[in-house]
């Protein structure tokens, strides 16, 4: 056990050839530096990674728990995309005040707008606690015991401090990483550009390259007197970051060096070849489906509606992100053969564990295990992600019921406590919230398409309550019936809700799913991880000399590349960077994702690109080599010496499949440019004293 321990810990500096693929953690970036610097970077690893000095790692936040974000002033300015504030600036958009349709800047301090409920963490520290995790585990069936010895470590990391901290499992538990972190409360948003600029493309472009957005917005951080996270005042005051990330204005080429340093979500590399075979063809094309079927009701709506257009805003946005690059995932698989590399690396892996008696006796088997376990057990993976589809992208007004679970199962305790007229006014402010972004028509719509589609994919046809009395009789439908149910809300009202038609076909069906679908789910996935870490021990020890990356576990990390073109597919090569001349000519072309405003093209006609042009021509995005999915989005882009380039937004629609196999031939994130950003706070939208906090460097 000590010693295969051992060569886990050491594994990562056994592999120190500098690639495209993979994903780093940063405090053991130092193992790399020498392969780093002899691609062009000029930092040392200190600078990207120090627990005693300021250093990059100190302008790196989690944005909302979800995607990445950077400080780039001495006054805690933030920034990060688009589309990673859009529910921010959708909820403080109104018919009157459209900041989706024109845009937000505040001139000053006081015109920043508060956003409860949003964080920005910064990683304090990263730490190896893999012995102290083990320690005294001789079997992966110990799990209350892994977890009583990580709740020891998080204690002693956190005791006396503000922090708290998590430990992370890498490698399927071959490794633990020890997170301690720090986390702001309040984050004010400071402006966004319009969707003319921050969506441009809309649908059309999503997950595709030559990309011409402007996925950026702009936040700040606020701290309490002691320049530490508290909650929203008046009294609270900018953030003063230990470290700031200084503006790349230099000029850039192919070939140059990138990083991304961020939060990415999760990959699943090392899955075995029946699994990801299924995913391909079975679990990937039915949750398309369900959400063409959302789409469809949303996308009609919303061209009809400028109301509909604000409150769906979000909404669709989220619905189609993965959508469409669950399509371009399935296309990128099968052009790459994916399930055919998989079985070949498979095959080589049991050859090479029946070299050896000692291998054979542990990781013989390992791949056959898979693959069955795969074959007999993945319904239970399917069942449980068309749940998910349903229960939590489908219907909005699930989401109220869940919401309200707690008052309605609580109700005696909160009396007891002397606590209920406060729930019911958190309750009410919870409906005024929902009710703001809601359509009864649209919802009942999705309901009875989404519920249609579901069951004919789960358990058959069945019936149901119609969607017509849903509409007409629920409370959780109707914000006039739902205020009345909060307000008169007792005893009795607890039993009378369980014959309500919306409620009831929801706890119903959702219970159904919890029951029947949740635990085979769980074991089918745990019983799937043994033999996953069981995998990556012996890719690690019978293939020393090559390299293995750790999947993306949404805590920080470093991705590696360079600023490059590309030729995805047979006879077809992209240059590395778009320009403003490409945004004018999707204008012109008719399509109404490609719409603009006057502002755009009356500065394009004079040419004004202020100091942010290359070579007389405002670049717009640009493409690198860097291994990016879910969660990069807002991630700094960084050069050779530390600057900001631009802000990673996206992926290739043919990169889409990197989460599952990455190829360092056709997989490219996008970026946009920094000098774009600039240009639209200063020129464009006439925002030029945030521009003054930065640091610019030629």
């Amino acid at each position: 056990m000590k010693k295969i321990l051992s060569l886990l810990l050491g594994i990562l500096l056994l592999n120190t050839v500098l690639a495209d693929e993979g994903m780093l953690i940063p405090s053991l970036i130092k193992a790399f530096e020498s392969d780093m610097k002899a691609k062009g970077m000029r930092l040392s690893a200190e600078d990207i990674y120090s627990v005693n000095s300021s250093s990059l790692k100190d302008a790196i936040f989690q944005f909302g728990g979800g995607c990445t974000a950077e400080v780039v002033s001495k006054k805690g300015l933030l920034l990060t995309n688009h589309h990673c504030g859009y529910s921010q600036i959708q909820s403080h958009s109104s018919l009157e005040n459209n900041y989706i349709e024109n845009g937000y800047w505040a001139s000053n301090l006081d015109e920043e707008l508060t956003n409860p409920g949003l964080t920005a963490m910064r990683i304090v520290r990263i730490e190896n606690v893999t012995a102290q995790v083990l320690l005294g585990i001789t079997s992966d069936l110990q799990k209350s015991e892994i977890k009583a010895n990580i709740e020891n470590i998080i204690e002693n990391a956190t005791k006396g401090t503000h922090y708290t901290a998590d430990v992370k499992a890498f490698n399927y538990g071959n490794e633990y990483y020890l997170m301690v972190k720090e986390t702001f409360l309040d984050v004010r948003f400071v402006g966004t550009p319009p969707n003319s600029i921050g969506k441009f493309g809309g649908d059309t472009d999503n997950w595709v390259w030559p990309r011409h957005t402007g996925d950026f917005s702009v936040f700040r951080i606020y701290a309490g007197e002691d320049n530490k996270p508290a909650e929203y005042s008046s009294d609270n005051k900018p953030y003063s970051p230990l470290h700031h990330l200084p503006i790349s204005m230099k000029n850039r080429k192919n070939g140059d060096f990138t990083m991304v340093y961020g939060f990415p979500g999760s990959t699943e590399q090392h899955v075995c070849s029946s699994y990801l075979e299924q995913i391909i063809t079975e679990e990937r094309p039915s949750r398309i489906r369900m959400r063409d079927l959302s789409l469809s009701v949303i996308d009609k709506a919303m061209k009809n509606s400028e109301l509909i257009r604000i409150q769906y805003a979000s909404k669709q946005a989220r619905i189609s992100n993965a959508w469409k690059k669950w399509i371009g995932q399935i296309d990128g698989l099968k052009r790459l053969d994916a399930v055919r590399l998989k079985r070949e690396t498979e095959q080589e892996f049991t050859e090479r564990a029946m070299s050896n008696d000692n291998w054979k006796q542990k990781y013989g088997e390992t791949v056959a295990k898979m693959n069955a376990l795969s074959d007999e057990f993945f319904k239970y993976e399917y069942q449980y992600a068309m749940g998910i589809e349903y229960f939590y992208v489908g219907p909005e007004y699930f989401k109220l019921i869940r919401s309200t679970n707690d008052l309605i199962s609580n109700y005696a305790k909160y009396v007891e406590e002397g606590k209920i007229d406060e729930i019911k006014e958190k309750m009410l402010k919870t409906s005024e919230g929902f009710f703001k972004n809601y359509n009864q028509e649209i919802d009942m719509e999705i309901l009875s398409l989404l519920t249609q589609e579901y069951f004919s994919k789960i358990d058959g046809a069945k019936s149901f309550t119609a969607t017509s009395v849903i509409a007409s009789k629920s409370v959780f439908t109707c914000q006039e019936r739902f205020n009345q149910f909060i307000q008169k809300f007792n005893k009795k009202s607890a039993k009378k809700v369980l014959k309500d038609a919306g409620y009831n076909h929801y706890t119903k069906h959702y219970a159904e799913w919890i029951a029947n679908v949740i635990p085979n789910y769980r074991s089918f996935s745990q019983s799937m991880d043994v033999l996953l870490k069981n995998y990556v021990a012996g890719k690690l020890e019978m293939f020393p000399d090559k390299k293995h990356w750790p999947d993306a576990t949404s805590t920080v990390i470093n991705t590696l590349g360079l600023f490059e073109w590309s030729s995805p597919v047979d006879g077809k090569v992209y240059t590395e960077h778009t320009t403003l001349d490409g945004i004018i000519a999707k204008y012109n072309s008719g399509n109404p994702d490609f719409k603009i405003k006057p502002r755009m093209l009356e500065l394009f006609e004079a040419k004004d690109y202020g100091g942010y042009a290359q070579d007389n021509e405002l670049w717009v995005c640009f493409s690198g080599s860097n291994h990016t999915t879910g969660g990069n989005s807002g991630s700094p882009v960084l050069d050779a010496d530390g600057y900001l380039m631009g802000l990673n937004f996206d992926r290739s629609w043919e990169s889409t499949m990197s989460d599952y196999m990455f190829d360092p031939n056709r997989c490219r994130n996008i970026v946009v440019d920094i000098r774009y950003v600039l240009w639209v706070i200063d020129k464009y939208s006439n925002a030029g004293h945030l521009i003054e906090e930065m640091e610019l460097k030629k």
